[in-house]
């Protein structure tokens, strides 16, 4: 499958074919649900996915999975030295990172802003002072770069029937709701590696703090007012999903049913922890091997009736319908797939 992709995107030079192999098996290792819905892509754009997943992945690890006895210092020059060689390799300097040869040319093939990747790299950086945010918009400041700046670099790769500028806070949001889906679903080993990314205000209007968050993971004991503060953390990512919905129809057709399974499959989660009692600080929430593989049926049904669509003659010019507004094409997904 993997040299159909490469073939299928003229990639032909052996170095660079083998870091999109690279980014592709980091992706698969780490983002099973994302790289899942990638599947349903054309074949000739999954490897840019790859290669912008695949770094990401690669950086995170840097920060979450640290080299044995390697230091707070050592991760921070680490971090300084792939965001040097990500400049370098941007700019269409050689390098002989094999993640940034493949997301440096995928950055030159479609034309994705340079500043979204500084950006995250800044957010990734954080990670190793940071622990807590007092506040929402201090999260979204945060979130900006680590997720928002993931749906941005993707536009270009998807494509949109409307100009990318207007898609662009749909394709922001996604990202967003995507990260704060992982935030609710992994709080107890966030707060293992010191960190709480649910915002302080939010929790304290529930009279939740770090203290008795950390006394209900370690005693494995369950509290009516951390459950409230789940609850109020799963509406306000509910909110971001409505939000990015409607950019679902804005993208390019062949691209939507990847997009639409990925929403689908994250939202899910937030069922998954409502289901499972909002107990994420004792034991990780998943989705169900059926309704995955029932989402992802469902991704490729819409696909194929997308290129047959796409396959019928065009009608008589007198005949034509009326076509419908670009925005009105897909609806929005339900809960339920």
């Amino acid at each position: 499958m993997t040299d159909r992709e490469l073939d299928a995107a003229g990639i032909t030079d052996p170095l660079l074919r083998d870091a999109y192999a690279h980014c592709r098996r980091l992706n698969a290792r780490h983002g099973k649900t994302y790289f899942l819905a990638t599947r349903l892509l054309p074949v000739a754009r999954r490897p840019a996915v790859h290669a912008l997943y695949g770094f990401a992945r690669w950086a995170d690890d840097l920060v979450d999975e640290p080299a044995a006895g390697r230091t707070t210092a050592g991760r921070a020059a680490a971090l300084d030295a792939l965001r040097q060689c990500l400049q370098d390799g941007l700019r269409g300097a050689p390098t002989t990172e094999p993640v940034v040869r493949a997301v440096a040319h995928t950055a030159a093939r479609y034309g994705i802003d340079h500043r979204h990747f500084l950006d995250f790299m800044a957010s990734m950086r954080s990670d190793l002072t940071v622990t807590d945010y007092p506040t929402y918009a201090d999260l979204c400041r945060y979130m900006h770069g680590s997720a928002a700046v993931m749906g941005l670099q993707m536009l270009p790769v998807l494509g949109t029937v409307v100009p990318q500028e207007e898609a662009a806070p749909h394709a922001a949001s996604l990202g967003i709701a995507f990260q704060l889906t992982n935030f609710l679903r992994d709080v107890g080993e966030d707060l293992d590696r010191g960190r709480i990314y649910l915002p302080a205000d939010l929790l304290a209007a529930h009279g939740v703090d770090r203290h008795l968050l950390r006394w209900s993971r370690d005693t494995g004991t369950r509290d009516p007012r951390i459950t409230a503060a789940l609850m109020a953390a799963a509406d306000l990512t509910h909110g971001v999903y409505r939000e990015a919905a409607p950019g679902l129809a804005l993208l390019e057709p062949s691209a939507r049913p990847c997009i639409r399974t990925a929403f689908v499959l994250y939202r899910a989660i937030l069922d998954a922890v409502r289901d499972d009692g909002y107990a994420v600080l004792h034991r990780r929430a998943v989705v169900s091997r059926r309704r995955r593989a029932a989402t992802a049926a469902g991704g490729l049904a819409r696909l194929a009736a997308t290129r047959l669509t796409a396959g019928r003659p065009a009608a008589p010019p007198a005949a034509a319908p009326r076509p419908a507004p670009a925005h009105a094409s897909v609806p929005v997904p339900e809960e339920t797939p």
